[in-house]
């Protein structure tokens, strides 16, 4: 009798807690399943086994991702409801068995530095989501070991009534974040942030030097040069090795850049404009439709008439022959485009084509193609007025 009451208290403790971070870790990548997707197609195309590799199914990531989700989702709501027991120890340990050998291989060869277990929201190393999954893992040991354990009363209608809930309203949350842009967002380019310092700083250049006996390495500034020159013995004793420079005035976004045709980065001064600047977004150009196209065209015909300076940024896989082709077949009236990283647009606007507003390095503003009727209800006054434009555009994605 003590046995079972303890096995049944730690039945308990462990449903409770690899319930919770099943929902929480669920919640956390459903709110942007298209960045999960992109996580999959990321581990599709870094992992091979041999000969094999995964790129045939890229076309799958986005039903994948909604799928593991849902799957989440749906054994964390069975595990806290203690509804159908059996089903659901299996399919965490199939499921664990998996997400353990995963990220142990993944620890060990570093091809994928972040597996994205729970989105954006946070961040761990890929041996930190392994120990992570080796706590959860053992938890998970224990519910197996309990799954047969006798119910008070039977709850099969009960049971199948918290499956069908748990899938349809995991799954339906999933397609609203990827028909709208995510409700919430935890990337850089928050409606709010701003993406560069309000103070421009200095920009300074290093020169690198090492200590020929010691080893030792010290920087020192261009003017600093000219005054330890005039030390022999320091001339005799350091060596040069290397130059940095030091640019405070970086974007708060990792490698983003917007490059012309003729490959100067004009990224800094684009978003750093004291104008409004107004960005239409594509990640994948022929994955563009009709509706896209058609949005496109208003809201750019819309933005113009307004006066706001209007650009185009388009992957950097696609050659300025086809960019001019598509601008040519939909904007007759031509738009001004820049380049830029794959994944630095997928990070700006999950959506294909999205809108983006900036001014003066703050983001004023983001939406979705589906949501782009809100962008011709703006008026000038409100592009032109930063808090106006904020609260406006963070109200609207409550």
């Amino acid at each position: 009798m003590k046995k079972d009451k303890v096995l049944s208290t730690l039945f308990v403790i462990s449903r409770w807690f690899v319930g919770i971070v099943f929902l929480f870790s669920s919640f956390s990548k459903g709110v942007d399943p298209m960045g999960t997707s992109y996580k999959i197609q990321e581990y599709m195309t870094a992992w091979s086994i041999g000969s094999l590799s995964f790129e045939w199914a890229l076309p799958l990531a986005t039903f994948l991702s909604i799928s593991m989700i849902a799957l989440e989702f749906l054994i964390g709501m069975l595990l806290i409801t203690n509804c159908c027991r059996k089903l659901s120890a299996w399919m965490l340990m199939l499921l664990m068995t998996f997400f353990t050998v995963t990220t142990l291989i993944d620890a060990i060869t570093n091809k994928v530095t972040d597996c994205g277990c729970f989105g954006d929201m946070i961040k761990l190393t890929n041996w930190e989501t392994f120990w992570k999954n080796v706590v959860l893992m053992i938890f998970t040991v224990c519910i197996f070991i309990c799954r047969n354990m006798p119910k008070k009363k039977k709850t099969f209608e009960r049971d199948i009534l918290v499956f069908v809930f748990s899938i349809a309203i995991i799954v339906a949350f999933q397609l609203y974040n990827i028909a709208n842009e995510p409700i919430l967002d935890f990337r850089s380019w928050k409606i709010g942030n701003r993406m560069m310092p309000e103070e421009k700083g200095e920009v300074k250049s290093y020169l690198i030097y090492k200590n020929k006996q010691t080893g030792e390495q010290q920087e020192i500034t261009s003017e600093q040069l000219m005054e330890y020159y005039q030390d022999i013995n320091w001339q005799n004793t350091w060596e040069f090795v290397d130059s940095k420079i030091v640019d405070p005035n970086e974007i708060y976004a990792d490698g983003f850049s917007m490059m012309s045709v003729d490959g100067v980065d004009y990224a800094k001064e684009i978003i750093s404009s004291e104008e409004p600047i107004f960005i239409i977004t594509i990640h994948h150009l022929d994955k563009v439709g009709k509706k896209g196209i058609n949005k496109i065209q208003h809201v750019y015909n819309y933005v113009k008439d307004k006066g706001i300076n209007t650009m185009l940024l388009v992957s950097i896989s696609y050659t300025p022959e086809e960019i001019e082709a598509f601008i040519e077949a939909n904007i007759p009236d031509g738009i001004e485009y820049y380049y830029a990283d794959e994944k630095a647009i997928e990070t700006m606007l999950r959506s294909n084509p999205g809108f983006i507003l900036l001014k003066e390095s703050v983001v004023l503003g983001k939406w979705h193609y589906n949501n782009s009727g809100d962008i011709l209800n703006m008026s000038t006054e409100d592009i032109q007025d930063l808090d106006i434009m904020i609260n406006k555009n963070k109200s609207s994605e409550q």
